[in-house]
């Protein structure tokens, strides 16, 4: 018959005692990591000591497909550590994320769309195409 890790015999790959050890090692593990984001009082989230926004780190993700490691070489102030907690956060609340950004993706168009004039940029262009 098998044994579990504590010794105890069982017939299955782990005993009750066994689950509630390994219960409590993760619990451990998860006290011991820092967590680096930080929600504001309008419910942004930051990385905290960086002054950047986890959406920040999140549209490098997204748009130009950057690992956590290039993403790090992008931005210096931002430890590997801190970059990965902002991406976990994204994964744990992604559907929210995904709201926010796709809502400040229609203001953005929806701003650009009001403050273009055909008649200004088309002087703009022909005056540096004439330098």
């Amino acid at each position: 018959m098998a044994t579990c890790m504590c010794g105890q015999p069982v017939a299955t790959l782990l005993c009750q005692r066994s689950v509630l050890h390994w219960v409590w090692r993760l619990e451990a593990v998860a006290v011991g990591v820092k967590n680096h984001v930080v929600i504001d009082e309008n419910g942004v989230a930051w990385i905290s000591g960086a002054n950047t926004k986890v959406i920040q780190v999140v549209l490098d993700k997204l748009a130009y497909g950057w690992s956590p490691e290039e993403i790090h070489f992008q931005h210096p102030h931002l430890s590997l550590a801190q970059i990965h907690s902002a991406l976990a956060y994204y994964y744990e609340n992604k559907n929210e994320l995904d709201a926010e950004i796709e809502q400040q993706s229609k203001e953005a168009e929806a701003l650009e769309a009001r403050l273009v004039n055909p008649a200004l940029r088309r002087k703009l262009l022909d005056l540096k195409k004439s330098e």
